[in-house]
């Protein structure tokens, strides 16, 4: 099929992985209809494509009938939705175990036979913690509706608007410390948001990839320790590292959490140190970006490129004094 007759709809195609994953598409010839809650905020990628090839739709995927509506001649769909801590409007149950199974079965209802879902490294339907067990039941439930789904599990994913140093960043502008809960120690395996956009698209490009599991990680598995240095370096700062053992980052998770219920990000949860536990990288056997043809972007080729905004006088930090 000519890209020109394809038709993605992509749900949660508005945020920081969704806007780039919406791009790739785009430069692939593919029309695109974003599914999400308020269109409006995907207003940028409006600009992106041709006249026609990008429409905005309303969609929560908690309702049935607007994720059928928002299926209604695509060719092909890709789930972004996801959640990094739960609040009373949105829980981990809802949109990472529910919405992925509806998502598939009405795919399948309307004869869609390529999806992907961007799930976790670390998903597991048994797993204690919250997150990973409910993606883990969100990619058992995609596959028992349609097992032509194909999985994308990134590890943390970096780029110009993360949530990962972004939010390092800002914390080492104002705070005298950054804090290591566990020490530290936890090894990730930071993912740049380019590099994970362009596997969806390949994915979806390639019917070989039906069915099948891709981890994709960067090219360097770093402990916290490491991206925190790395984070002060860019910053140009020298906060301490401060090691928060594992009982004190629960209960400063605790007592974070209720700045959800008031509409406000919460710095941790308990649920995110539980995570931290494990260590966030590729298994060793995994398919991943290599087999999709796409050699990993590493951590310091990107971030210096945006962490400069977290430096006494920003942008003018190099400018000699008058």
């Amino acid at each position: 099929m000519a890209r020109s007759d394809s038709l993605v709809t992509v749900f949660g195609g508005s945020g920081f992985l969704g806007s780039q994953v919406v791009r790739a598409l785009l430069k692939d010839g593919h029309r695109v209809r974003i599914a999400v809650r308020n269109p409006n905020l995907a207003f940028e990628s409006q600009t992106q494509g041709r006249v026609g090839q990008i429409q905005r739709v309303a969609c929560d995927v908690r309702d049935a009938a607007q994720v059928a509506a928002a299926l209604d001649h695509a060719t092909a769909a890709v789930n972004l939705v996801g959640v990094l801590y739960e609040s009373p409007w949105q829980s981990f149950a809802d949109l990472h175990a529910t919405a992925p199974a509806t998502i598939a079965r009405l795919c399948a209802k309307a004869g869609i036979d390529r999806l992907v879902h961007v799930s976790a490294i670390g998903a597991d339907s048994f797993s204690p913690v919250r997150y990973a067990r409910t993606k883990g039941e969100g990619e058992a439930g995609a596959r028992a509706a349609l097992a032509s789904t194909t999985m994308i599990r990134p590890s943390v994913v970096f780029g110009r608007d993360d949530d990962l140093l972004n939010r390092f960043g800002r914390l080492a502008a104002m705070s005298p410390v950054l804090p290591m809960p566990g020490g530290g120690d936890t090894r990730f395996q930071p993912v740049y948001v380019g590099d994970v956009a362009e596997a969806i698209t390949r994915t979806l490009a390639d019917p070989s990839t039906a069915g099948r599991t891709y981890e994709l990680g960067g090219p360097e598995i770093l402990s916290l320790r490491q991206i925190l240095e790395l984070v002060n370096a860019e910053t140009r700062r020298d906060r301490g590292l401060l090691p928060l053992p594992w009982p004190v980052a629960s209960a400063v998770g605790l007592m974070s959490e209720p700045l959800s219920w008031v509409g406000l990000a919460p710095p941790l949860t308990r649920d995110q140190v539980a995570m931290m536990k494990t260590d966030n990288v590729v298994s060793e056997r995994a398919a991943g970006l290599s087999d999709l043809g796409i050699e990993a972007t590493g951590l310091e080729a990107i971030a210096p490129a945006y962490l400069w905004r977290y430096r006494d006088g920003g942008q003018f930090a190099d400018m000699a004094p008058a």
